[in-house]
């Protein structure tokens, strides 16, 4: 596996190694024992699967506060999406920062998303599903979010209205958000 360093501290981009033939391909998509030997310490205990039907749709920015904070790890298993973190771990040289990444299918990139960070992500093809592993359960007291145009993240499609759920239109925006995380 391959594995990125962004400008964030903590947060790394994943490649697991794809063996094709005529068939197709195989992949790993997560190992303990890889993560482990390459210093990522995580346990992952659900995972999550979504579909967006439209382009555009935009999911996030969410957070799961402690004590039931969420590590992350989120790839595409169809079509394309641009996946983007803001660190809010508070204390953080980087906090307020963003990084974003183009996940799909095709490039089989993952993107890791420590604790102490906001997630989310606009579809760019129809019909996108993004699976993700969490390291704790959904408890919906701890869900949070955070308007997904308040943070500067440089979203790739410019539109006024993207597809978003009732919760997303209605997140607090950045600028009064009081993080619960500290580095």
């Amino acid at each position: 596996m391959k594995i990125e360093k962004t400008e964030l501290s903590d947060n790394v981009i994943i490649t697991p190694k794809r063996f094709g033939d005529h068939r197709g391909f195989f992949s790993e998509s997560f190992s303990q024992r890889d993560f482990e030997a390459a210093g990522l310490c995580y346990t992952f205990v659900q995972d999550n699967h979504s579909l967006s039907s439209q382009v555009g749709t935009v999911r996030g920015l969410h957070f799961q506060s402690p004590p039931h904070a969420q590590d992350k790890l989120v790839r595409c298993s169809r079509g394309r999406l641009f996946d983007a973190v803001v660190d809010v771990r508070k204390g953080s040289p980087t906090y307020g920062k963003w990084v974003g990444e183009i996940l799909s299918f095709e490039n089989g990139k993952q993107l890791l998303v420590p604790k102490g960070f906001l997630h989310g992500f606009m579809t760019l093809e129809a019909n996108t599903e993004v699976v993700y592993k969490c390291s704790d359960y959904y408890v919906p007291d701890c869900d949070g979010s955070v308007r997904w145009n308040s943070c500067g993240v440089a979203w790739p499609i410019d539109t006024a209205v993207p597809v978003l759920s009732e919760k997303d239109t209605t997140a607090q925006e950045f600028v009064s958000f009081d993080s619960p995380f500290d580095m």
